[in-house]
């Protein structure tokens, strides 16, 4: 692992804490989920996870998310409302976990009259008035405008504490640098929100602490899932004539009848053994991988009836899969050259290959980008294209991805940019696809000594 100075952002395409920092790690090998330094990240802490763990500290925080939730619902109803209001108002946003589908990394945090609707259930329902709740996530179903996000957020308010000494380890543990900041956390102990100062790693964009969250405890849907809720379990336990209600009617049908929405909770817990976390990039089965491939040779060379744009995404969707973990995909990127839109595969080069780490030293490619040319013979304009990629963060080393083998005045021309510029650009040919789907499925080798291969064999031809 290495860390060097900071990288200028604006060289990096949809950059990471990581990447920013120059540390070389892949998210396959991190326990928690690499923050992105300018957007969130759209999963969500499900507390149902914590309360499946097989970790009895993970049981404890589920505890400490109910205690602490259940302990607000009790002050407003004995006589501090204005403080259990102001309270979970604070707690609905949590902008330093950076997850969710925020546009900017602070994101609203919810008025009174929100919060009185979610306190006044400690009041309304009587089973909730006695027991408390058992998962906050049933407010979903019993509180409108109130979602995953929402409940994420309440979440990582309530455990920020263990949140800010788990990313102070995890920092420590991987070189991460942090620096003293102050951040609000919830004090178990004394039941507030205190200030404290500390030392957390910082976002350089908006000069703000991050917290890391374990990757562990994350899902794209919770396990109490409003959408299945409301399409599934509710139409098949309701009399026939109050099917048809709208969502909001719903809601405000469970608050009246709470033992619908207890009856879905244990069905859930009843199912827990399904509950798995979601992973942060999910490759697809060899099944598909074939099917995609199919695909991809099936396709016309040229742009008649769009093949240049199918080509383009069954190759982002194949290749992004091939690749991993060995290499994180990092964005599909689409952009306007002379009229017509390219998509760019950019992958993070976390260096976690022994080839990996000589393409990053010997070109200085932080990130590597992959063109993709549905064409069916590469010109020199094709190869200038990418040329002009190469510097910054891409470095010196580029892949095309392309129908065919070059002829021999293109790949002279590869050498020959070798020779003057130091430059190596790959190409991946269907056949070389093929080879990457065929070690894909046997499993024996991973997919990404493919461009090994063809970097090898580019090497012995150019001079040295």
């Amino acid at each position: 692992m290495s860390v060097l100075s900071s990288l200028n952002i604006d060289l990096l395409v949809r950059p990471r804490l990581i990447d920013y920092h120059k540390i070389l790690l892949s998210q396959s090998e991190a326990d928690f989920c690499i923050p992105f330094i300018n957007e969130d990240i759209p999963l969500y802490i499900d507390p149902f996870l914590l309360w499946k763990s097989n970790s009895l500290s993970d049981n404890a925080l589920h505890n400490t998310i109910v205690d602490t939730f259940n302990y607000w619902g009790w002050l407003y109803s004995n006589g501090k409302e204005s403080e259990a209001i102001n309270i979970i108002k604070y707690a609905s946003e949590c902008p330093a976990v950076g997850l969710g589908t925020a546009k900017s990394k602070d994101g609203k945090r919810i008025g009174s009259d929100l919060a009185t609707q979610i306190l006044s259930l400690f009041q309304l329902i009587p089973q909730i008035k006695s027991y408390g709740f058992s998962h906050i996530e049933e407010i979903q179903l019993l509180v409108r405008n109130i979602s995953k996000d929402r409940i994420c957020d309440f979440t990582s308010n309530i455990l920020s504490s263990h949140l800010k000494d788990y990313t102070i380890d995890q920092c420590e543990r991987y070189g991460i640098p942090t620096s003293r900041a102050k951040i609000t956390y919830y004090n178990i102990r004394n039941k507030k929100f205190e200030e404290s100062e500390t030392i957390l790693p910082i976002n350089p964009l908006t000069k703000k602490p991050i917290l890391l969250v374990p990757k562990h405890w994350l899902r794209y849907s919770p396990w109490l899932n409003p959408d299945e809720y409301f399409s599934d379990y509710y139409p098949e336990h309701v009399e026939e004539n109050l099917k048809n209600k709208t969502r909001y009617d719903v809601i405000d049908y469970n608050r009246v009848n709470y033992a619908i929405v207890q009856g879905y909770t244990a069905s859930k817990e009843a199912s827990i053994t399904a509950l798995m976390s979601d992973p942060l990039f999910k490759q697809i089965p060899i099944s598909s991988a074939k099917r995609t491939l199919s695909d991809i040779l099936k396709l016309p060379t040229g742009k008649e009836d769009n093949a240049d744009k199918k080509y383009e995404a069954l190759i982002c969707k194949l290749i992004s899969s091939m690749l991993y973990p060995h290499l994180d995909f990092a964005e599909a990127q689409s952009r306007t050259e002379s009229g017509t839109q390219i998509r760019d595969l950019i992958f993070y080069n976390n260096v976690s290959h022994q080839f990996l780490r000589e393409i990053f030293e010997a070109f200085n490619s932080r990130q590597l980008v992959f063109e993709l040319k549905n064409v069916t013979t590469l010109t020199r304009d094709h190869i200038s294209q990418v040329n002009r990629y190469l510097c910054d963060n891409f470095g010196r080393f580029g892949v095309i991805v392309t129908r065919n083998r070059p002829p021999k005045n293109i790949r002279q021309h590869l050498i020959d940019l070798w020779s003057g510029q130091r430059k190596c650009i790959l190409i991946l040919t269907d056949e070389d696809l093929k080879l990457m789907v065929s070690i894909y499925e046997n499993k024996q080798r991973a997919p990404y000594e493919v461009l090994k291969k063809l970097y090898v064999e580019f090497i012995r031809k150019c001079p040295m």
